[in-house]
């Protein structure tokens, strides 16, 4: 991989993570960024030291994605930190026992809990009991984006619920996220259920 590369994939993911109308999937990665323009960036420095790091396209990707998650006003030279190595091992480390964090997290989510509705019904505007897990890191970002793509209910909560403040930075970034995680969510389907009926 060369700076210039580096380059191309830190924009386009930055965008996926940042902008409503661009996603990385769906123009497969491409921006409209230049090799000129590149060359004359007072920063590209950073991108061929990051494209000797990381030779690898989805190893870089990963580490993207893990510190983007983390912090969409990433800049490039924080990536060459130690911390975004730690916040990568973190969020690779739950990918790799994916099938297990969920599981685990759907057993506490529905102890004691009667319908799955429960926990994702909105009241009176409020973060639903899920939501306030997640972000108290209670239940892993994965673990509520699977239950989105499996339940549905994405569509309600952007409708119902009423902060317009950090709520749709959320929201994007639950949708943004998802599409990294596995689309097949048959096995998901079926843990969910197991416990569910448990």
């Amino acid at each position: 991989m060369t700076g210039y590369e580096a380059f191309g994939i830190y924009q386009s993911l930055k965008l996926h993570f940042t902008q409503d109308s661009y996603d990385y999937f769906k123009y497969n990665g491409k921006t409209n960024v230049t090799l000129n323009s590149f060359d004359n960036r007072k920063d590209k420095y950073y991108y061929h030291k990051l494209s000797r790091k990381y030779p690898n396209k989805e190893d870089f990707c990963n580490l993207l994605v893990s510190n983007l998650l983390e912090n969409e006003n990433l800049w490039v030279a924080d990536l060459l930190q130690e911390e975004a190595e730690i916040i990568n091992k973190k969020r690779q480390k739950v990918i790799q026992s994916l099938s297990y964090i969920f599981e685990n997290d759907c057993r506490s989510l529905f102890e004691g809990v009667s319908t799955p509705n429960e926990l994702i019904k909105v009241n009176d505007g409020d973060y639903p009991i899920l939501l306030q897990k997640t972000l108290r890191k209670n239940v892993e970002f994965e673990t509520l984006c699977l239950l989105g793509n499996i339940l549905g209910f994405l569509p309600m909560w952007k409708n119902k619920i009423a902060d317009t403040i950090r709520w749709p930075v959320v929201y994007r970034k639950i949708v943004k996220y998802a599409a990294f995680l596995p689309q097949d969510t048959v096995k998901y389907r079926l843990i969910l259920r197991r416990i569910v009926n448990g």
